[in-house]
């Protein structure tokens, strides 16, 4: 099958939904090949990717937009793993793919080797996604994500969320709290609650608010859990690398 340019999602199987956010693929359209494509935001995830020609490896969390330039044609395929599932699916503390993207040979795991060995440049996307997903699936069973980061996550993911509070809710000392968010997830729990903030704002934008003339991002920015709009345009532009309304406007042909 020929896979034709463009982004695609699909839901995982409901037994991995605990772990895995969703199965992707993107194709490289002509127009898009050399120039860096729209940046991938920060979501608080980790990709595992298979890229057509040069193989599989993983995108860590990000603290700021990724973009690259692709050639014309490029396929790639991907599992996209939940705050709190990259580190134990991994094998490895998550803090140590942050803002990284890296060979998944050179990981020094045995999941990430034998993965490597079998998802080889030459498969179709087709075979290396149901490859990938199979691989995924059977690790994530065995190392599933960790319930209190998961559980942060989901508290975390709230306009109003407390850090100071989030420790005590779940039973954890500070500390305790800190390791377990950055072995699993690769952020400490503020940065988490400011990247899944973030992603509120970008999901609102995605369906269709805040582009220019709107006039609603005060309303947007109180809605999403900021201070003010002068605190979403600070945090857009350090997470997004845009202020908001230029961010809606480079989103508005995506959404």
């Amino acid at each position: 099958m020929e896979w034709k340019p463009g982004y695609w999602e699909w839901a995982p199987p409901p037994e991995l939904g605990g772990s895995v956010a969703c199965l992707w693929a993107r194709v490289i359209a002509p127009g898009e090949a050399g120039a860096p494509a729209a940046p991938v935001l920060p979501d608080a995830c980790c990709d595992l990717i298979w890229a057509s020609g040069t193989g599989p490896f993983v995108a860590g969390p990000d603290t700021a937009p990724w973009s690259s330039a692709l050639p014309a044609g490029t396929a790639l395929v991907g599992v996209r793993l939940r705050p709190g599932a990259g580190g134990p699916a991994l094998g490895l503390p998550l803090s140590a793919l942050l803002d990284q993207r890296v060979g998944l040979a050179d990981l020094g795991t045995g999941f990430g080797t034998r993965l490597a060995r079998r998802l080889v440049p030459g498969l179709t996307p087709a075979a290396a996604l149901r490859l990938l997903a199979s691989e995924v699936g059977g690790q994530v069973r065995a190392s599933p994500a960790d319930p209190l980061v998961t559980e942060a996550a989901r508290l975390l993911g709230r306009p109003r969320a407390e850090v100071g509070e989030l420790a005590a809710r779940l039973g954890l000392g500070e500390r305790q709290l800190l390791r377990r968010c950055r072995s699993a997830a690769g952020y400490g729990p503020a940065t988490l609650r400011r990247v899944l903030r973030f992603r509120r704002f970008v999901s609102r934008v995605d369906a269709g608010e805040g582009g220019p003339g709107s006039g609603d991002l005060a309303r947007l920015a109180a809605e999403t859990g900021y201070a003010d709009q002068a605190h979403l345009s600070r945090e857009c532009a350090r997470l997004g690398g845009l202020p908001p309304a230029a961010l809606a406007a480079q989103r508005r042909p995506a959404a």
